[in-house]
């Protein structure tokens, strides 16, 4: 094998792995969880979600949901039939598609009283810029750059190896 097909086929195995070590996992409602009595729009407001990106929902197990729902359903806080509620209290949701995205709490009247319920816009992952410091706590975006950090050393000491 020469040194240029070994080097495609680095790059080729860099471009599949690289864009999941650039995800950003958000913490909604910070370290407040998902419960009642947060402002979740005011939390959304500014941060930039992408395609692959994670919404990690914290709660204590038993005490909320998560539920999935639509545009109507986020308004009369009322899920469609067959939806299924999220219950584990540590539930991640990896924002697969670009859209609209709508939650909600199915338990009791959390999502008309609380109100316990988020609404996003999802962007292609293709416009996504490097993560920032105000789109995710401090933990999340110092593993993110600290992944990205390593994958840059690793293509620059490979190159070299070649080049």
């Amino acid at each position: 094998m020469t040194s240029s097909q070994l080097f495609f086929i680095i790059l080729a195995i860099l471009a599949i792995v690289a864009p999941s070590t650039l995800a950003t996992d958000f913490i909604v409602g910070d370290d407040k969880g998902w419960t009642i009595n947060v402002d979740y729009q005011a939390w959304a407001q500014g941060k930039l979600f992408y395609v692959g990106d994670n919404l990690v929902f914290n709660y204590p197990e038993g005490a909320h949901s998560v539920l999935k729902v639509n545009g109507t359903g986020f308004q009369q806080c009322a899920a469609p039939a067959g939806t299924v509620a999220l219950t584990s209290g540590k539930d991640v949701i990896n924002l697969a598609t670009p859209g609209r995205k709508w939650y909600i709490c199915g338990v009791s009247k959390h999502c008309e009283v609380g109100p316990q319920k988020l609404f996003i816009t999802v962007m292609p992952a293709s416009s996504a810029p490097s993560p920032s410091p105000t789109a995710t706590s401090a933990a999340t975006t110092s593993f993110v750059n600290g992944a990205r950090f390593r994958w840059m050393i690793v293509v620059i000491g490979i190159l070299g190896i070649f080049f």
